[in-house]
């Protein structure tokens, strides 16, 4: 930083101050010591500004060996949040979701002497391990247990349910039957509450609960199912992948969709556009869960310090609307004879 200023022709403090974003300096004076930076390959130490600061500038995220398209995009999500914020991210990926494996991810983080960590697991077992974190550890979990006392980021999984499910009643529909995921995961619980809460505020039967495990092969074996009954004309699928699966079941056994039965889907993976027909979906905004996640542990980061030497933590939560993607799965039942 030294050489820097001596090339700029300003004091190391100057330096500083650019490198930190400070409001007081001249805009031809911050212009000479970014030219500086560039021309003398200027990097920040790491390790010594931990030194100096006694704060690592490594998040630690903890979430699950899993391609499912939620947690995949909330891990780039939090990379990409943490990354304009000036952070490194490390990842330990939990083996399976039970409560060791998560507890054991955790532990590998705080050995490393991370700044915080932000957990991505929505399920009771990692909740469990979450609870056992020592509370002067900066921490924030994203879609954990709603009743949980640490920092929480979530998508509002009961309004996105409740949304897809009046979207099908309004087109015409006497009930909607619904596929859930895994009812470990507590998405899977807000979308199965949302669901039934809309069918009970409009005085409609709730039909029985399939249970799915968020693939495609599930959804199929749904689907089969549903297919078979014809007073099925409306389906809230927990996520895009189930959708996918009781479409072709559908297709399969001569129900088409939306002609014959209505289908919403939750996620808005990619490919959701390029079904047939492209699928009406939830959308949940990943990078503004990510955005608030972060936000929440650099409260705790900044936070002032109680009387025993240990942060203050916050139990704050953010709630994040997801919004309905219409396309063309939806439409009025068809008429009975």
């Amino acid at each position: 930083m030294i050489d820097v200023a001596r090339l700029a022709g300003v004091s190391h403090q100057t330096v500083s101050r650019v490198l930190n974003g400070h409001p007081n300096v001249r805009e031809e004076t911050r212009y000479r010591v970014q030219a500086a930076i560039e021309q003398l390959g200027y990097r920040r130490n790491s390790a010594a500004r931990a030194l100096v600061t006694g704060r690592s500038q490594v998040i630690g995220v903890v979430t699950q060996s899993s391609t499912l398209f939620g947690p995949a995009s909330l891990l780039s999500a939090v990379e990409q949040a943490a990354g304009s914020a000036g952070f490194a991210v490390t990842v330990a990926t939990a083996r399976s979701l039970r409560q060791e494996s998560v507890a054991e991810a955790v532990g590998r983080h705080l050995n490393q002497g991370v700044a915080g960590i932000i957990v991505i697991a929505p399920v009771v077992s990692a909740a469990e391990a979450v609870a056992e974190v020592p509370t002067d550890v900066p921490l924030v979990t994203i879609d954990g247990d709603p009743g949980g006392s640490r920092a929480l980021v979530m998508v509002d999984q009961e309004e996105g349910a409740r949304t897809a499910t009046r979207h099908l009643l309004d087109a015409g529909h006497a009930t909607v039957w619904h596929v859930s995921g895994p009812t470990d995961w507590f998405d899977a619980q807000g979308r199965i509450t949302g669901w039934q809460a809309a069918l009970t505020d409009a005085g409609r039967d709730v039909p029985p609960l399939l249970s799915g495990d968020w693939s495609a092969a599930s959804g199929y074996r749904a689907g089969q199912l549903l297919a078979r009954m014809p007073e099925v004309t409306a389906v809230f699928a927990a996520n895009d992948q189930l959708a996918l699966g009781i479409l072709r079941a559908l297709n399969e056994l001569g129900r088409r969709v939306p002609a014959d039965v209505s289908l919403v889907g939750f996620d808005d993976v990619p490919e959701a556009a390029y079904f047939t027909p492209p699928l009406t979906t939830v959308r949940p905004d990943f990078h503004a869960v990510a955005r608030a996640g972060l936000e929440l542990l650099l409260e705790q980061l900044d936070s002032a310090i109680d009387e025993l030497g240990s942060p203050v933590v916050d139990g704050h939560r953010r709630i994040i609307s997801p919004r309905l993607v219409c396309r063309e799965s939806v439409t009025a039942p068809p008429t009975r004879p």
